[in-house]
């Protein structure tokens, strides 16, 4: 990987001053992930005040950020510009560079900003060393960079909060009011999953200069203690079920299996245990997690059952398959230098915001997990890794739990067979923005559609956001 274009706008350091954001200066990007965008970024503090000022001290942030030109005439200026902020925590905003044609589709005319999260991608990383570009690794930790990184982390416990949710919150509120003086409206902020989160909490830092917000996939209240990250292997196993109870209703589904596909499920379940052979055939040698894992993703999701019925029968066609499948399907997100998500950035927020296990059950345990979970058919692997963190946390601040005081126009979309956000999260987070009366929020939903609707059901995507920008009122759709 190549180093950033050094032509960036300096943000202001000095105790007692303002981070004054101004337009970052964009040149062509020195590396090759996207042919003809455009890069800079922002020098942000490592740490802000109350009031959002910059604390001086030595360790200044960068914030990576590339930009899409709109698609118009030469000469013509854009129609709108729309921000781009990726999910996780850990994600950069790579995710979003192969999905160009479906949002050039969703916003014609439109140019595109996406930023990295401080602590992912491109921007300043958690790890100097062993997550810098050119470490061995590169951006992901190998080999002996994860016990060494963490090692320089836990030496400095208080360097966790300077990533926290409220200090990536600021760093997007200085980008999007610095290019904000510089641009014509409209602008819009879209974001996905964690990114929902981010905007949420960039919200309660006070008013945006934006015409419109657009939610994929959102986050349930953080305070939910039956969905926030310690219940994911629950919220999985809702949708699990729902997918087996659809195969039963559907004549053709329940006809190829002969028998309810639950009962299917756990027959296989139980030969998988006792045949070491059946589960070596499965990735991670888990069924439960991998079967979770293909609610994901629809064109592998609507194999589920058949797949339980040649497990069962002993063949293995139908997982070479579905393993096909879901290597495609992460192919077509692409795959960058920037690309590798930063585990120590997930364990930090996850911890420290979106898991209340500590708190609800403290002494909690791998056995105790085993437990919570023996039941359950389709199961998250994240329950389980949240409780090795192995990293601080910091303190949570007066924003955790809270909504904003004001919103601009808001559109959710969210689908009904949703494994990371669940619906019903979705609806109590947007009932509780309504009952606030911050501003107009509306639910579009996507029936039958997984997460990150952008990426999973570009149509009713499409639909949605092009109908939001041309002020129409929102529908459902089905994918």
């Amino acid at each position: 990987m190549t180093f950033l274009p050094r032509l960036t706008l300096l943000a202001t350091l000095m105790v007692g001053t303002s981070l004054h954001a101004e337009p970052m200066f964009f040149t062509p990007c020195s590396d090759t992930a996207a042919p003809g965008s455009l890069c800079s970024g922002l020098n942000v503090p490592g740490s802000y005040d109350a009031q959002g000022r910059g604390i001086g001290d030595p360790d200044a942030m960068h914030v990576f950020v590339r930009k899409f030109a709109a698609d118009v005439p030469a000469g013509k200026p854009a129609k709108g510009t729309l921000w781009l902020v990726a999910g996780g925590p850990g994600e950069s905003g790579a995710s979003f560079y192969n999905l160009l044609p479906t949002l050039r589709r969703s916003f014609p005319g439109f140019e595109f900003l996406i930023p990295d999260h401080r602590g992912a991608g491109n921007s300043s990383r958690l790890c100097k060393v062993e997550e810098s570009r050119e470490s061995p690794g590169g951006r992901a930790l190998s080999g002996a960079e994860w016990g060494s990184c963490f090692a320089g982390i836990n030496l400095m416990p208080e360097y966790a909060a300077q990533f926290s949710i409220t200090m990536a919150a600021r760093d997007l509120k200085a980008l999007i009011e610095g290019e904000r003086g510089s641009r014509k409206p409209p602008v819009y902020v879209y974001g996905v999953s964690y990114g929902t989160q981010l905007v949420l909490r960039t919200l309660q830092l006070g008013p945006l200069p934006v015409k419109g917000v657009i939610l994929d996939s959102l986050v349930p209240p953080q305070t939910d203690v039956h969905r926030d990250l310690s219940q994911r292997s629950h919220v999985v196993n809702t949708v699990g079920m729902q997918v087996l109870a659809e195969c039963d209703a559907d004549a053709a589904c329940h006809a190829a299996l002969g028998e309810p596909a639950a009962s299917l499920y756990r027959r296989v379940l139980d030969k998988a245990q006792a045949d070491p052979a059946l589960l070596a055939k499965i990735p991670g040698k888990n069924l439960k997690n991998f079967l979770g894992g293909m609610l994901d993703v629809p064109s592998a999701r609507v194999r589920i059952p058949y797949l339980l019925r040649e497990l069962d029968q002993g063949g293995e066609a139908e997982l070479t398959a579905v393993r096909a499948t879901l290597t495609q399907a992460a192919a077509s997100l692409g795959s960058y230098s920037q690309s590798p998500l930063s585990i120590p950035l997930v364990s930090i927020i996850s911890n420290s915001e979106n898991n209340l296990q500590p708190s609800l059950r403290p002494g909690w345990t791998a056995a105790d997990i085993d437990r919570d979970e023996e039941n359950l058919l389709f199961t998250s692997p994240l329950p389980r890794i949240l409780l090795g963190g192995g990293l601080p946390t910091y303190p949570r601040d007066a924003y955790f739990g809270t909504l904003p005081a004001k919103m601009p126009p808001t559109l959710v979309l969210q689908g009904t067979l949703d494994p990371k956000t669940p619906y019903a999260g979705a609806q109590a987070q947007v009932q509780a923005l309504t009952q606030s009366k911050a501003g107009k929020v509306v639910l579009s939903t996507v029936h039958k559609a997984p997460h990150f609707l952008l990426w999973t059901a570009p149509a009713c995507f499409e639909q949605a956001s092009t109908r939001f920008i041309a002020g129409k009122a929102a529908q459902d759709c089905t994918l």
